[in-house]
């Protein structure tokens, strides 16, 4: 059974830094597509970030390039999002999911896996 296990959320102030971390268990990750989505109140699940386990490839939404680097530490079985230069507009639940098909990475049908999500609020 995969379990994904998001921390690192709380609040910060615009133009600030949170390092968000998504503990994997229940499996082998390698092969894996880990990805980081959000959600605003009244907004649809969004793509944020992803990472092939075993490459390292990753890829962005260009409205965080410059701004969030996403990362695992194969030893922990653990993925980061860390987030710099924060704004307003970031504000949101921020959810881990996996998978192991290479299917469309942004779209979250995509993923079969998902953690409970971690609040971030970003004030002005």
């Amino acid at each position: 059974q995969v379990q994904l296990v998001e921390s690192g959320g709380g609040l910060v102030q615009a133009g600030g830094s949170l390092r968000l971390s998504c503990a994997a268990s229940g499996r082998t990750f390698s092969g894996y597509t880990m990805a980081w989505f959000r959600q605003a109140p009244g907004k649809e699940r969004e793509f944020v970030a992803t990472i092939r386990w075993s490459s390292g490839i990753t890829y962005y939404v260009d409205s965080v390039k410059g701004r969030f680097t996403i990362s695992r530490d194969n030893a922990k079985n653990t993925v980061y999002l860390q987030m710099n230069t924060l704004k307003p507009e970031d504000t949101a639940v921020y959810y881990c999911a996996a998978d192991s098909s290479r299917a469309t990475y942004y779209d979250t049908t995509s993923y079969a896996y998902w953690g409970q999500g971690t609040q971030v609020t970003v004030s002005s």
